[in-house]
């Protein structure tokens, strides 16, 4: 297995360009500006910084657009870029705005085929499809439009179909742990790395060093965490340290 990657999202407004952060993708307070933040991790020791326009604005993504592209002049390390991604030529304007990778959510649902053109034109390793998902029952279904709408897919089911046409990995949330700091749902991220051979970002509910540690057991192959870094409960090396001191190769 790869070395675990470590990464801080960036949840942002694509209409004011300013970090927010809420609970259950509800009630966003402001936290700050996307390029001091992206710069600070990096100098902690992040090993990506995802950019997610949690507002989704296609009428007016200038603003989006240009804060995707200051944070990538002003990192080095991958930037990976979502929200509100809903054709090729949407992908390919954050692509050139220094995009390394583009998830798609909604889109990649409502038109599959979109998985597939972006993984033959961008390549696999740059195409992400991310998973919102909300435990229903004895499994768990697909949420879009921002953990609003519910599509009746099953979301382990779901993944297998993206990888299938073409994504290179899968951002996986879960809606009900969401910054609640409870912990990752291991069971969602066990139950879809067994169905598929792509790396899997486990996203929604980092709240102690343990919880980063259960989410690798469980098969995801990085970590990713908002509130948690954000207000400085705790640091990027802390949750590398942690991880190294049980027996988990993570990069330096």
């Amino acid at each position: 297995m790869p070395a675990i990657r470590v990464i801080p999202c960036l949840d942002v407004d694509g209409r004011r360009g300013l970090v927010l952060k809420g609970v259950n993708f509800l009630g966003l307070r402001e936290v700050g500006d996307p390029v001091e933040m992206a710069v600070k991790y990096e100098g902690e020791g992040a090993d990506e910084i995802a950019i997610l326009d949690i507002t989704a604005t296609p009428e007016d993504r200038g603003t989006f657009v240009e804060t995707v592209r200051r944070v990538a002049t002003a990192v080095t390390i991958p930037v990976l870029v979502g929200g509100g991604v809903r054709t090729l030529r949407d992908a390919e304007v954050l692509f050139k705005a220094g995009a390394d990778k583009v998830s798609i959510n909604t889109a990649a649902v409502k038109n599959p085929n979109l998985i597939k053109e972006m993984a033959q034109i961008f390549g696999s390793q740059s195409t992400v499809v991310a998973i919102d998902a909300k435990r229903v029952g004895g499994g768990y279904e697909v949420y879009i439009k921002g953990g609003r709408e519910p599509t009746g897919l099953d979301a382990v089911e779901w993944a297998k179909r993206a990888v299938e046409l073409g994504a290179g990995e899968i951002l996986l949330t879960s809606i009900d742990r969401d910054g609640t700091k409870l912990g990752y749902d291991t069971d969602l991220i066990t139950k879809v790395a067994e169905a598929v051979d792509v790396p899997i970002i486990a996203s929604g509910g980092a709240g102690a060093l343990e919880h980063f540690y259960e989410a690798v057991r469980a098969g995801a192959d990085a970590v990713l965490a908002a509130s948690l870094f954000h207000f400085r409960q705790l640091a990027l090396q802390q949750v590398k340290q942690y991880l190294r001191e049980r027996g988990v190769e993570v990069r330096t």
